[in-house]
């Protein structure tokens, strides 16, 4: 298990109170070995003008899980953070307004200063509908 902290999927969701993953509805379902898992409706607080997925949202789901992955593989949360350096995302297919996409990342590697994360989203249907790549720094605290 990657895991350096205790997780528990209630309290991931409650991070995601007062922030754009409430807005766009992020809802982390499941957590394996190595493994997070979110779910985030396509609505109309997350669609572009022709009511399909906006990319940005992709980003923002990608980033979020990459983000909180690395977090967890912290040793002590008091001494470093997790901060994104670099995100990329290829956006494979479209999804309408009314679907839903869920995003699974995975360690590419978890380095002592540097965590790279791929992040798999599908459709409903388990299209890949867009794949993206995080990097995150492990940096002290000030």
């Amino acid at each position: 298990m990657i895991w350096k902290q205790p997780i528990q999927l209630e309290l991931l969701n409650k991070r995601n109170e007062d922030t754009l993953n409430e807005v766009f509805g992020v809802v982390y379902t499941e957590i394996g070995d190595d493994y997070l898992v979110a779910t985030m409706p396509v609505n109309n607080k997350n669609v572009q003008p022709f009511r399909i997925l906006h990319g940005g949202a992709n980003v923002c789901l990608a980033e979020s899980l990459g983000s909180i992955a690395s977090t967890l593989c912290i040793e002590d949360l008091s001494k470093q953070m997790a901060v994104g350096i670099e995100v990329n995302a290829n956006h494979l297919r479209s999804v309408k307004e009314g679907g839903m996409v869920t995003a699974t990342c995975r360690p590419v590697r978890i380095g002592r200063t540097i965590h790279v994360w791929n992040i798999e989203i599908k459709d409903q249907n388990e299209q890949m509908t867009c794949i993206s790549r995080l990097t995150v720094g492990i940096v002290d605290r000030r």
